[in-house]
């Protein structure tokens, strides 16, 4: 069973150009289950980056709500 923490607002952790950001998703007015694509969106639109900028990212999804975007790992 997932808990959510309904006395915090969700957070979006973002990972973008080698720079940390840390968001309240009310911020983005996101609704609470947001798409991928709407995440990514409103990331863009913020950032002033071509949408495309943001394709290969990956949108973690946590129990408490909160959201991490950060681009792909690669190993090896």
């Amino acid at each position: 069973m997932i808990a959510i923490n309904v006395n915090q607002t969700p957070r979006v952790h973002v990972r973008f150009e080698g720079h940390s950001y840390d968001f309240n998703a009310a911020e983005f007015n996101l609704n609470p289950q947001p798409s991928d694509a709407e995440v990514r969106l409103a990331l863009a639109m913020f950032f002033e980056a071509p949408l495309n900028r943001l394709a290969p990212y990956v949108i973690e999804r946590h129990g408490n709500g909160n959201l991490t975007v950060r681009p792909e790992a690669v190993f090896g």
